[in-house]
């Protein structure tokens, strides 16, 4: 096992993080008892030290006679005295003569260092002739009455000090297994606690995959990141169902607006077949109408198709996709011609002012000649449409009927067509993908009506009168 890979995948997320919880605080208890320890040892020899350099126990008759006595064996009653220090004398050879009473300590050089003049005093650990570990204190004694100065040891047993730092040690293992146990209780808690809006959320999930029922909301309380995570799915939610919403209202429109013309175009040539059919042919003047009349069905499905294609596109979001310099001058000006020759009989005058904006430039251009081609087709015979660019506004002013007041709030959405306008031939989508285009352009449309009778369509895009320099040339 490596990495952790296969327990990451065992293990659900709030048994890591109970797992998780419990090792922290593992390893924290463990730094702290470790630091206790190690201060507790260095306290408890700092004060047996200090036992052992309180020499006012060490009789001078003790030392003169354990000189004169010399043994380098324990003494009776060794080891019985509890609290009482241990006392030898060092010779300069690294013999030694154990005052009555005490236990025989190992020599060490740091000993005999002493002994010799070496060193004033040296504080070390030893053993005993029984094995007990000692604490050591050598040092020189000043020469008085006629005494020469010695080398003494002084020595008391290192259990002082091993004994309460191994009770401590237990005491310290008992309760980091009690505070480790109680933390990850204490973790699996609250992590169930804490998670429990991310199991929300994850039901939440897993009904919408199973139902398909984009109407779930979950409650958003707070500002941390739980609540954050529950707006951000609602709101995915909430635009999941919108756009599942207008997919469907989209569909029942266009079969709604299909049905009309297939029906039509189903019917004609049912007439053409059973003419075929039955060898009646059909009067010259009745073929002919009722070939114009399927060809302009033809013409009005291609249509349709194309403006239902258009609007099925994936809609562009802003800084999604670089944006290409376009001369909407230029792209105004094509619109502007195709106008002329679709209006036959009406006159387009055309004022076009240099403005370069950044957007598509085929979705554009197909907004331009949509809002042109609906000037046209409402504007009297013998009529005039004026076309205006002008500090990045464009308009679009016919002579038409105009629209209603009422009706103006309607005019951009999908399939609606004006009550008056329905015996005309169209879709009702040239004015929304209009709106879409210029949209995503980062710009603004709208109608309103105009001096005298008609209407004025006027877009606005951001833009400047002069390309930026270094720019390729402007983008049709």
């Amino acid at each position: 096992m490596t990495g952790g890979g296969p327990l990451r995948s065992r293990l659900p997320l709030r048994s890591r993080l109970a797992l998780l919880t419990a090792v922290a605080v593992a390893v924290a208890v463990a730094l702290s008892a470790f630091a206790c320890w190690f201060v507790t040892r260095e306290q408890l020899t700092s004060a047996l030290d200090d036992k052992l350099h309180d020499v006012s126990g060490v009789y001078v008759r003790d030392l003169v006679e354990a000189q004169n006595n010399c043994s380098s064996q324990s003494q009776p009653g060794a080891g019985s005295r509890p609290g009482a220090s241990d006392v030898q004398l060092v010779l300069p050879d690294g013999d030694r003569c154990v005052a009555r009473g005490s236990r025989a300590v190992r020599v060490t050089g740091d000993d005999i260092a002493v002994a010799r003049g070496r060193l004033n005093s040296v504080t070390h650990d030893s053993r005993a002739g029984d094995g007990t570990r000692m604490r050591v204190y050598t040092f020189v004694t000043s020469p008085q009455d006629g005494i020469p100065s010695m080398a003494v040891s002084v020595s008391r047993p290192l259990n002082e000090v091993t004994e309460p730092l191994n009770t401590l040690a237990l005491v310290m293992l008992v309760v980091a297994g009690v505070g480790v146990l109680g933390a990850g209780v204490a973790g699996l808690w609250i992590a169930r606690t804490g998670l429990r809006p991310v199991d929300r959320l994850a039901e939440a999930v897993e009904h919408v995959a199973r139902t398909e029922d984009l109407a779930v909301r979950i409650p958003a309380e707070g500002d941390d990141e739980i609540a954050r995570l529950s707006r951000s799915f609602n709101a995915m939610a909430a635009a999941l169902a919108s756009s599942r919403d207008r997919q469907q209202q989209l569909i029942a429109d266009a079969g709604h607006e299909l049905r009309t013309p297939l029906t039509s175009l189903r019917t004609n040539v049912e007439l053409l077949v059973r003419s075929e059919e039955t060898g009646r042919a059909l009067p010259a003047a009745d073929r002919d109408a009722l070939m114009a009349s399927v060809k302009a069905q033809v013409t009005e499905l291609a249509a349709l198709i194309g403006d239902l294609q258009e609007l099925a596109r994936p809609d562009v979001l802003p800084g999604s996709e670089p944006l290409q310099l376009v001369a909407l001058h230029e792209v105004a000006l094509t619109a502007v011609e195709r106008a002329r020759l679709r209006g036959v009989g009406l006159t387009v005058d055309a004022a076009l002012h240099p403005w370069y904006v950044r957007g598509e430039p085929a979705a554009l251009e197909r907004a331009l000649v949509n809002l042109l081609d609906n000037a046209v087709k409402f504007s009297p015979s013998g009529g005039v449409v004026d076309v205006m660019l002008t500090g990045g506004e464009l308009t679009v002013r016919d002579r038409g009927p105009g629209i209603a007041d009422d009706e103006l709030p309607h005019v951009f959405e999908r399939f609606w067509r004006s009550p008056s306008a329905r015996s005309l031939p169209g879709s009702g989508l040239g004015l929304s993908i209009v709106a879409r285009a210029v949209q995503q352009s980062g710009g603004q449309v709208g109608l309103r009506p105009a001096e005298g009778g008609g209407t004025v369509a006027w877009i606005r895009l951001p833009g400047a009168p002069t390309a930026p320099p270094g720019e390729a040339g402007p983008v049709r």
